[in-house]
């Protein structure tokens, strides 16, 4: 008898955990009571933020959720699996001691206000008792630049968002481009000081409309300032995103495009910064001057058959060169920094070195074609990174091949013949950046390019407003 009672009551303690008590005055414990959302434009839906709400109890049981307001259907609920607004019956069923996953996204409706915050609250009431984790979203309005331009050529559908007249994109709205921006033929587009311009996956800003055979005359302006700097970018705001490459395509400067100018701008996270693609023009087809290009998948610049015309550049951390010279033609750059740093940011291998100094390609026919690099000047510049060697050169000597390093402080392979084009460099010597790994390239008071530029009466301003006297080698005067 004394054993069938002990029997009865184990039975009776083992299954207690299996009953529904949904009447029960519960409550719930929570991943976090408030879940904040990164910043994000309106119509465009943030990344996915999870809740995990537990069950701490040695019961099961039932709690009821929602929202408390939903107006246009701005937030996305989904619970184990099932979206809430599609549940029969939004009583869920925890187990003892378990837990469910509960994933949230917002995409903000039409708003008027530049900047606005989404408010709302997930509610659970458990047996009676009332709980709630609430949600905060950031909105910011915006420009779109979205895809309405058709152009079918042997049968092929082109779309692009077409610019079609002199255009000023202002720094009253962030602008947001979803596919391709074309500067068309003849047509000039400024873009003011403190623009923010967010480019959506593969997409970006060609100057020129490489449909056109007859392509001359677009140009791009870019207008920044020292404390207002125009900044090209993705479209997340999450801070996994900050730092991440290849998150949109590039600006493209096609063949014909001519004055073009991008002063004081920050190109960061695409896959390549800047392609210049213009052969045959005498005068600069673009100046490039106090701006920064950083974390490309690609390339930072890749110059093609082109002339370019750059100082108080930085380039750092892209997967394969920072300056691509390809197929001939004329370039100077001075107190310019070029660091790469790929592997240290990204987890990964970098096989290129920072620099490439071409003169030739080879046709789809198999045979080799020149284009003469006129020249490639470099003064006052740094170019340093983690090979054993930054600086490439893939010269035919069917073909001219110039160019010159002044004052420079240059990686290079320690076998190379450092004959009259390298004239007082600085070779091998690691530049002690303040802090590479926090992406600060300025000169920390050891290193041994303080005082070893040549002084340039036109270039007397670094690229964060400093006077030179006894220049510094880099953009960054100490």
């Amino acid at each position: 008898m004394r054993y069938l009672l002990l029997l009865s009551i184990f039975l009776i303690i083992s299954c207690k955990k299996d009953i529904n008590f949904e009447n029960q005055y519960a409550s719930l414990e929570f991943s976090n009571d408030t879940i904040i959302f990164d910043t994000t434009f309106q119509s465009i839906g943030t990344s996915t933020q999870t809740l995990t709400v537990y069950n701490n109890n040695d019961f099961n049981i039932i709690t009821n959720i929602s929202l408390s307001t939903n107006e246009n259907g701005s937030f996305r609920i989904n619970v184990d699996g099932i979206p809430l607004n599609e549940m029969e019956n939004t009583n869920v069923n925890i187990k003892s001691n378990d837990s469910i996953f509960i994933f949230l996204e917002v995409t903000p409706s039409e708003n008027n206000m530049n900047n606005f915050l989404i408010t709302n609250v997930l509610n659970f009431n458990t047996g009676g008792k009332n709980q709630d984790v609430k949600l905060v979203c950031p909105g910011k309005n915006a420009i779109f630049h979205i895809l309405h331009n058709n152009f079918i050529n042997d049968s092929t559908i082109y779309k692009y968002y077409s610019i079609s007249e002199n255009t000023t994109w202002t720094n009253e709205l962030p602008h947001v481009v979803y596919g391709q921006v074309v500067v068309e033929p003849g047509v000039t587009l400024t873009i003011e000081e403190g623009t923010n311009i967010y480019f959506y996956s593969n997409s970006g800003i060609i100057v020129g409309n490489p449909i056109y055979s007859n392509n001359f005359g677009s140009s791009l302006i870019v207008n920044g300032t020292l404390n207002n700097k125009v900044i090209f970018q993705g479209i997340r705001f999450e801070e996994w995103y900050e730092d991440s490459p290849g998150q949109w395509d590039k600006i493209w400067i096609t063949p014909g495009s001519i004055n073009n100018h991008i002063t004081n701008a920050v190109i960061k996270n695409g896959n390549i910064g800047i392609h210049v693609d213009t052969i045959g023009n005498n005068s600069p087809t673009l100046i490039l001057e106090n701006t920064i290009i950083q974390n490309m998948s690609n390339i930072g610049l890749l110059a093609q058959g082109s002339n370019v015309d750059a100082h108080n550049l930085v380039i750092r951390d892209c997967r394969q060169y920072l300056v691509a010279l390809n197929i001939g033609g004329n370039y100077n750059f001075t107190h310019c920094t070029f660091a790469n740093y790929w592997s240290y940011y990204q987890n990964s291998n970098r096989n290129t070195p920072s620099i490439l100094l071409n003169n030739y390609y080879e046709g789809a026919d198999g045979n080799i074609y020149i284009r003469n690099l006129e020249s490639a000047n470099f003064t006052n510049c740094i170019i340093y990174g983690t090979l054993s060697t930054e600086v490439s050169f893939q010269e035919n000597s069917s073909g001219n091949f110039n160019y010159n390093f002044q004052n420079c402080l240059i990686k290079l392979d320690p076998n190379i013949n450092l004959a009259s084009n390298y004239l007082d460099c600085i070779i091998n010597k690691d530049p002690i950046f303040v802090n590479f790994e926090e992406g600060d390239l300025s000169l920390d008071e050891l290193s041994p390019a303080i005082n070893s530029g040549v002084l340039l009466n036109d270039y007397l301003v670094d690229i964060n407003g400093n006077i030179r006297v006894n220049p510094d080698i880099g953009a960054y005067e100490r």
